[in-house]
């Protein structure tokens, strides 16, 4: 590898690192949560076993949708406005906003709603 090739590909590790970075703080901004600790949430709720959600271990689900891109997506479940607020009421109370839907309430407390969605949101 020539001095330039590593020179560019440290430029660009660099750039990708500060370009998560402020992912990361736009999703804390939006929803107040923390997207790392919405990981540990996703796990301990076990969205992982009805979704497909990058970044998540073992999370492979094929009952609901796959959450890759959901931050670029317009509604949540097809219908619900993709807002942070929608989002969180989504996480915590799905059957409210679409009944008979096969999201099931699962007692996401009000922090882990946040944390959750704050994670869903750097997946763009």
């Amino acid at each position: 590898m020539t001095r330039l090739t590593a020179a560019l590909l440290a430029a660009l590790m660099i750039a990708a690192c500060s370009r998560r970075s402020e992912v990361m703080e736009q999703a804390r901004t939006l929803t107040g949560g923390d997207p790392t600790r919405g990981v540990s949430a996703i796990g301990r709720y076990g969205c992982g076993s009805c979704h497909d959600i990058p970044g998540i271990r073992r999370a492979t689900g094929t009952v609901g949708p796959p959450l890759a891109g959901i931050a670029r997506r317009t509604y949540l479940a097809g219908h619900v406005s993709n807002t942070p607020q929608d989002m969180m009421r989504w996480i915590q109370h799905p059957q409210q906003l679409e009944r008979g839907t096969a999201m099931p309430e699962m007692n996401v407390t009000d922090g882990d709603a946040r944390d959750i969605a704050a994670y869903l949101y750097t997946l763009r």
